[in-house]
């Protein structure tokens, strides 16, 4: 058993999360019962993960996505009066951690789509850390790096030919981050990989000659919130489980 308090100290300051100008509050955004005996940790806090979270007795959800965000209405109402109901009536506290969880250079969930992809990281792709670039373990053509992806993370993913060059150099970065491509392209990459697609990447790769890999928001965000849990119920004694809730994009 751990107090709550010292698991969201230790937390806020393993992922340095006053160093981050993010979108929504990093920590603790719903306050729960005291103490800390079991953890369960989602990709996001939707009311069917928070179902389950209840289910499982956890004191504590764990997400990478939690609520909050800049510009969302801010009254506890509808959907999001719902859930936040559920976890006062249970007492769960919430945990949210993002881009902090993004960049973290070893729980992180670029670092892990690193470790569990192949990829070499040799720098960041923005000024707080968040997306790397790097090379590949060994060389390979777009079919073959695409094949991996849908491997490694069971999800077929929407891979945009810019061209019949070899990738060498990658880079990579979870979730909704297409923004980055003009990046990696001034970076001298061969191929870019993040979560999400817009319309306009597709012209932007191909006219670039950057090939581009869009293997899902989810998929490539499952990771960090899963080895950030391992890692709390390693140093607190704790129990931690986590749970995967559908989702294609």
């Amino acid at each position: 058993m751990a107090s709550l308090e010292e698991v969201v100290s230790y937390t806020n300051q393993l992922l340095d999360i006053n160093a981050f100008k993010d979108y929504a509050p990093n920590g603790l955004q719903v306050e729960g019962k005291g103490t800390v005996k079991t953890i369960v940790s989602a990709v996001s806090a939707s009311e069917l993960m928070i179902d389950r979270a209840i289910e499982q007795g956890a004191d504590v959800l764990l997400v990478h996505h939690g609520y909050f965000w800049k510009g969302e209405d801010p009254c506890l109402t509808g959907m999001k009066g719902r859930r936040i109901r559920k976890l006062i009536k249970k007492d769960i506290s919430l945990l949210g951690y993002h881009l902090p969880l993004d960049a973290h250079h070893q729980l992180g969930n670029n670092a892990r789509l690193a470790d569990i992809l192949g990829f070499h990281a040799e720098g960041s792709m923005d000024e707080q850390g968040v997306g790397n670039y790097g090379v590949m373990k060994a060389p390979c053509n777009l079919q073959d790096l695409s094949d991996l992806v849908e491997h490694k993370l069971q999800r077929k993913p929407l891979s945009i030919s810019a061209g019949d060059h070899i990738i060498k150099r990658i880079a990579w970065c979870s979730g909704g981050a297409q923004k980055y491509l003009k990046t990696a392209y001034k970076l001298g990459i061969d191929a870019y990989l993040s979560g999400e697609i817009s319309e306009n990447t597709v012209h932007e790769a191909r006219e670039l000659g950057v090939h581009y890999i869009s293997a899902g928001h989810h998929a490539t965000e499952r990771y960090g919130v899963q080895a950030l849990g391992e890692h709390l119920a390693s140093q607190f004694n704790i129990k931690h489980q986590y749970i995967e809730e559908s989702n294609p994009v």
